[in-house]
């Protein structure tokens, strides 16, 4: 099968709003966390308090994800004023 396979060089990675999408899912898991938690008793009854827990884990991983995308960017921005010869600058800070 891999002789019909056709090879040919991966497409560049799509490069987007990624800190607002990963805030966005970090909220929809938090939100859906909270809608849960008032019916606990009836997951409890089911045994399907996992469905509570993995949309709590999934806010908590989304806050590291959060914090890892927002790093990245800085790094980036980062990198390429240092390839333009320009220093860095703080947001915030005076030009």
């Amino acid at each position: 099968m891999a002789k019909w396979t056709p090879r040919h060089e991966a497409p560049e990675p799509l490069e987007g709003p990624i800190v607002a999408t990963i805030t966005g899912g970090t909220i929809l898991w938090f939100v859906m966390f909270l809608v849960q938690v008032p019916f606990y008793a009836w997951f409890e009854d089911r045994d399907l308090t996992w469905w509570v827990w993995t949309c709590l884990a999934g806010a908590g991983l989304g806050l590291i994800g959060t914090w890892y995308v927002r790093s990245r960017d800085t790094a980036i921005k980062r990198a390429k004023a240092a390839e333009a010869g320009a220093e860095p600058r703080e947001p915030g800070a005076p030009a």
